[in-house]
């Protein structure tokens, strides 16, 4: 289970994150604050996964997901140089796709609740004016996972772009490696029917 919600914070409100996190937050960074307000989100529709099933958490984790990524950056990004070889409405299709993708991918692992936490342990500057806040999901069996979030300020407000699992393996990375191969080798039409594909068989529950 703890691997499956890391996979889903890696390529997206109750607080239930270490006591010390809530006591600083109002002192914490825009950036930190912004992952706290991730965290919560996640743990709200984790705690409340069996109540409002598959569509439910697909509802609550799309606003989140708009709210914390800058999605039109990362799905930028995740074609690489192609993005500028595509019209203004197959950049929005895939924007369109890009997004539905990745609130299914949370919806479809953030199935239940066992005791989990987010602790934020701080955070530090990186490259072209982003800053990483580091972070640690607790599982009640002793077995954290690292999770490392790169983030930028987009128009006064803090939005991640990036997810390190482990600490160092980049979501964006990953994403760009497998979207860019697909649109440079089988089109744009064949990179959209395989986003959508995975989308639905998140909704139906086949990807395991």
């Amino acid at each position: 289970m703890l691997r499956r919600i890391a996979a889903a914070l890696a390529l997206l409100v109750t607080f239930a994150v270490a006591p010390s996190a809530v006591a600083e937050a109002a002192a914490a960074s825009g950036a930190i604050q912004a992952v706290e307000r991730l965290h919560a989100g996640l743990l709200d529709v984790m705690k409340n996964a069996d109540a409002i099933g598959y569509r439910g958490r697909y509802e609550r984790l799309f606003s989140i997901v708009t709210d914390s990524f800058d999605l039109p950056f990362m799905a930028e990004k995740t074609v690489g140089r192609h993005w500028k070889t595509l019209s203004p409405d197959e950049q929005k299709q895939w924007l369109d796709s890009f997004h539905e993708m990745t609130a299914a991918t949370y919806a479809g692992r953030f199935e239940g609740f066992s005791g989990q936490r987010f602790e934020v342990l701080g955070e530090e500057p990186a490259s072209h004016d982003t800053v990483v806040v580091r972070s640690l999901l607790h599982n009640p069996s002793g077995d954290d996972v690292q999770l490392n979030y790169r983030l930028h300020e987009d128009q006064g407000s803090w939005r991640v772009i990036d997810v390190y699992l482990n600490g160092t393996v980049s979501e964006l990375a990953l994403r760009r490696s497998e979207y860019s191969t697909v649109l440079k080798r089988d089109g744009f039409a064949k990179l959209i029917e395989t986003i959508d594909g995975k989308t639905q068989e998140l909704a139906a529950g086949t990807v395991q």
